[in-house]
């Protein structure tokens, strides 16, 4: 983990909706978000060792995958985010440190070995899977954007009446506010955004020229009856070919499974083909190189006398 020294200004900076994570690299942010569990209380409250902590954070930055956008820098975005509304809204004065602890982490875990297609595309959330309790898995699945309308319209139902004692209250602010983390780039300054809309158009073209590819791949079955039926009896003779070399394969080595008194005479012939490379199949070997070489030269010199006579060519 990175050494760096984590200042009163840089964390005051950490607070901020302007953070800027182009200027930080990726072991940097593994510290900053240590940083931000001592700061609110986690490590003293919980009794978090420092060593358990590093591992932890360690782990979460090796599962998150190289991909455009869904990576461990975007972790770190969504995480900051949700911090600096902690700290700016005094959400430590409405919700319980154990709350606060589920917001945190449900950010830094939320897309936890994300291959870089929409949930759509892939139907799972790895994020999801390895919380144990149901308030930190439903944190999670609040990033998928199919819940949007949703968990909005429940937001909005609460407001007025909005009791922080009431644990079904609760739940639904936390699901808001991680979606707001979740999807806070396009509040961040200009110069910040601008590169992770770069990032996700990437990875969304990268996924749409996979979907591309494989609605192609199987194309065939959409096309007119009389252009389809070739291309199946295609396939057909392809896995049949496929399945005659397994076949043949299959019993070009069957002597193994014949009698000993069949089997035994096969062998010393194989045997006897093989001692016999050194004495034939070797020096012919040599021999086709040998010619080749004095070829090749042959042709060589041709070049050579052409390009110093270039008469000689009309």
């Amino acid at each position: 983990m990175s050494q760096v020294q984590v200042t009163d200004e840089i964390r005051e900076y950490l607070m901020k909706p302007s953070f800027d994570n182009w200027q930080w690299d990726d072991s940097e942010m593994m510290v900053l978000i240590r940083q931000m569990y001592i700061d609110l209380g986690f490590v003293s409250t919980f009794n978090i060792e420092m060593g358990v902590l590093h591992r932890w954070l360690y782990e979460i930055y090796r599962h998150y995958n190289n991909v455009p956008f869904h990576n461990f820098k975007h972790c770190f975005m969504v995480t900051q985010m949700m911090y600096g509304l902690i700290c700016l809204i005094g959400l430590q004065n409405i919700f319980e440190p154990i709350d606060l602890l589920i917001l945190v982490t449900a950010a830094v875990c939320h897309d936890l070995d994300h291959p870089g297609y929409n949930n759509a595309y892939q139907k799972i959330n790895f994020g999801a899977s390895v919380f144990g309790g149901d308030g930190g898995k439903r944190c999670i699945l609040a990033t998928d954007m199919a819940k949007h309308s949703e968990i909005l319209s429940n937001f909005k139902d609460i407001i007025s009446t909005f009791d922080p004692k009431n644990k079904e209250h609760k739940t639904i602010t936390r699901e808001i506010l991680m979606k707001v983390s979740d999807i806070s780039n396009e509040a961040r300054p200009m110069e910040v955004s601008t590169q992770w809309v770069d990032c996700l158009l990437e990875e969304f073209f990268s996924q749409l020229s996979l979907l591309i590819l494989k609605a192609s791949d199987v194309s065939n079955e959409a096309r007119p009856m009389e252009v389809a039926d070739m291309w199946v009896e295609c396939l057909f003779e392809e896995y049949f070919h496929q399945l005659d070399l397994i076949l043949i394969k299959t019993a070009d080595i069957s002597n193994e499974v014949r009698p000993m008194e069949v089997a035994e005479p096969w062998l010393e012939c194989l045997l006897e083909e093989y001692f016999i490379q050194d004495d034939i199949i070797v020096p012919v070997k040599q021999a086709l190189q040998y010619y080749t070489d004095m070829q090749n030269a042959l042709e060589e010199e041709k070049k050579r006398q052409k390009t110093n006579n270039p008469k000689t060519s009309h």
